[in-house]
């Protein structure tokens, strides 16, 4: 955790193999999720021409053509839709009885009618929790990463033909760096923390 920096210059010509991007990527996907509904999806960019498109949507930051990938973290608005999959495979490998799946599967699915905002809510937070895994994971395996909220959001949806079912919480990249990160100081414990209450 404490080697992980925010990369902003990286190595064009550094490769990431195929297996290894995909370990980083499962590894992300162990992350938690509310009633284990996985709300992210991960849509990775390794064209040359496709991350060039990206190029003006980032706002010109050139990280997102130097890096070997860049990923767009997806928070999925529908997750309840999910739900049933989850919970059928959890019966099937003996997990859960089929009296916890029904009840599971009905708590998602009342949460999802009667609050629209949880969707919302949900899609971000859960994703968050992947991004931040895939970042350590990446690191882990000697790669660095820049999470990037600096986007148009409407042009990347466009751009990338990104269904209404998933919102873009993040932009990602994935690489070896050329140069170091820059060095960053953290606020003490003394004024993060709140002991018991305000």
């Amino acid at each position: 955790m404490e080697a992980r920096h925010s990369v902003r210059k990286y190595d064009p010509k550094a490769v990431i193999p195929k297996g290894e991007l995909n370990e980083i990527l499962r590894l992300a996907a162990t992350a938690p999720s509310s009633w284990n509904l996985q709300h992210w999806r991960f849509l990775v960019v390794t064209d040359p021409e496709v991350k060039q498109k990206l190029l003006p949507i980032a706002y010109n930051q050139q990280q997102v053509v130097d890096a070997y990938a860049t990923i767009i973290i997806l928070g999925d608005l529908e997750a309840n839709k999910t739900a049933a999959l989850v919970y059928d495979a959890a019966v099937a490998s003996g997990k859960v009885t089929q009296q916890v799946r029904d009840t599971l599967v009905g708590q998602v699915e009342a949460a999802y009618k009667n609050n629209p905002q949880l969707a919302h809510d949900e899609a971000i937070r859960n994703s968050s929790y992947a991004a931040m895994q895939l970042m350590l994971a990446a690191k882990a395996k000697g790669y660095d990463t820049c999470p990037m909220g600096g986007y148009d959001r409407d042009k990347l949806i466009e751009t990338l033909n990104i269904p209404s079912r998933y919102l873009p919480t993040l932009m990602l990249t994935l690489g070896k760096a050329s140069v170091a990160a820059h060095p960053t100081d953290r606020l003490g414990l003394d004024q993060l923390v709140i002991e018991n209450s305000f």
